[in-house]
């Protein structure tokens, strides 16, 4: 009995086989492609500490690789920066709690996304020792130039209480942030009251004339990220994906506390050994912590007493808080009470 190749069995199945896959090839519908990334324009000061997460997450590619298509629009001020917000001129701003409260008492549609940075160390005031200042009492009397209805005029005047003093014990002249250093260098105003870099730029630059009041023990910045209410609403996965991004960005900034500094390429020799030097009392980490609305809160009613806000009631901050993108990314530093 004649006997057949075993392969002679199986060659046709596999004939049928392998042109049914190239015919599923062939007909298989195309793969989705990728969405594009999500354009997204940020508002920060990108000379300030507290916006290391944000510059990490754009030149480490975290935002990249969330779809994001980052643009960082620079501000000196976060006043400023949600403005912008406001104005739609950017679509989300790194901003102290200051700013936050004025507009919430306006009536503004804003809410805070996360805090992404808090420190002690960034507020005071530097002074001219040959005005005759040696200690915080010597102001009495003295030109102190602030810029209004910011974190650094809050700073002030919670410093002068602290020494029996208030603001009609000195005079108060308002200058932009960015004019404060000019001011005290020519002599204009004995002392300035505000934040780094500019506080450690009019430092350095009236050399052993300076003496500093860190505002460590009156004021602690809260550093967030706010967008329009509408913005967020219409898209609460972007703000997932931006917080995952800022997540490893803050994470980047405490691990590498060198390369952080790099990110602010116009701070002098000086200016970057003392930051370097700070770093270690700052705070980087994404939080909404119930000590926000404190703050908040205690805030407001210095701007309703001090006249700085045609409100006269303190608003309840916590729907200027968005709580469900922190609650997706990172429940456990959800601590406010609602």
């Amino acid at each position: 009995m004649k006997r057949y190749p075993y392969t002679a069995l199986w060659l046709p199945t596999l004939v049928v086989l392998l042109a049914a896959i190239g015919a599923w090839l062939l007909l298989r519908p195309a793969a989705d492609p990728l969405p594009a990334p999500t354009a997204l324009v940020i508002a920060t000061n990108t000379e300030y500490v507290g916006a290391c997460p944000v510059l990490a997450a754009q030149a480490q590619g975290y935002f990249a690789e969330r779809r994001l298509a980052v643009t960082l629009q620079p501000y000196t001020n976060g006043r400023q920066a949600l403005e912008a917000v406001t104005s739609n001129r950017a679509d989300m701003a790194t901003v102290a709690d200051i700013p936050i409260m004025f507009f919430a008492m306006d009536n503004s549609p804003i809410q805070v996304i996360s805090t992404i940075f808090r420190t002690g160390r960034d507020h005071g005031l530097v002074a001219r020792r040959d005005r005759g200042i040696a200690r915080p009492a010597d102001l009495k009397g003295k030109r102190i130039g602030v810029t209004l209805g910011t974190s650094g005029h809050f700073t002030l005047e919670v410093f002068l209480n602290r020494q029996r003093l208030d603001s009609h014990d000195v005079t108060l002249v308002n200058y932009p942030p960015s004019g404060l250093q000019q001011a005290i260098t020519d002599g204009a105003v004995d002392a300035i009251s505000g934040w780094d870099p500019f506080l450690g730029v009019a430092e350095e630059s009236l050399g052993a004339n300076a003496i500093r009041f860190n505002g460590a023990d009156v004021y602690e910045s809260i550093y967030n990220m706010v967008a329009l209410a509408r913005t967020i609403q219409q898209n609460p996965q972007t703000t997932v994906r931006l917080l995952q991004a800022l997540e490893r960005g803050e994470r980047f900034c405490r691990e590498h506390p060198a390369a952080g500094v790099a990110y602010f390429p116009k701070l002098s020799a000086g200016g970057a050994s003392a930051m370097l030097a700070a770093w270690p009392a700052h705070h980087f980490g994404l939080e909404l912590d119930q000590s926000l609305l404190l703050v908040l809160e205690d805030q407001s009613r210095w701007a309703i007493k001090g006249g700085l806000t045609a409100a006269r009631e303190v608003p309840n901050f916590l729907d200027y808080i968005y709580l469900d993108g922190l609650k997706t990314v990172s429940p456990t530093e959800v601590t406010i009470i609602y």
